[in-house]
């Protein structure tokens, strides 16, 4: 990634490049990753679908390994150079940053008033 990268708002497999969204170089040994589908999120962060919102979706990829839930995953994401670079960019906007599935669905629900 470059550095001007940061400054863009990016979805997690941009940013990660981990090849796991729908035509990505990964998708036959590790499968799609939830966060592209999950149309749920779609917005939240300024993301695509889970895009910005990765750190609450169950069966992503961290370190090379799919990830678990919420719960059990959520210490890794708080190190996460992804999760760190959407809450700097997230904290100081009109919305603010959210790291709950509740907190974002709240933010999608702002958006569309």
């Amino acid at each position: 990634m470059k550095l001007e990268d940061v400054a863009k708002k990016m979805n997690c497999w941009e940013f990660m490049g981990c090849g796991r969204q729908p035509g990505g170089q990964r998708v036959a040994d590790l499968g799609v990753c939830p966060v592209t589908t999950s149309q749920d999120l779609n917005g939240a962060h300024e993301g695509r679908n889970g895009g910005r919102a990765c750190w609450v979706i169950a069966g992503t990829l961290c370190g090379g390994k799919v990830q678990g839930s919420y719960a059990q995953k959520l210490t890794n994401c708080w190190r996460c150079d992804f999760f760190n670079t959407v809450k700097k960019q997230e904290e100081p906007s009109q919305l603010g940053f959210s790291a709950t599935r509740l907190g974002m669905e709240k933010i999608i629900e702002r958006t569309k008033k």
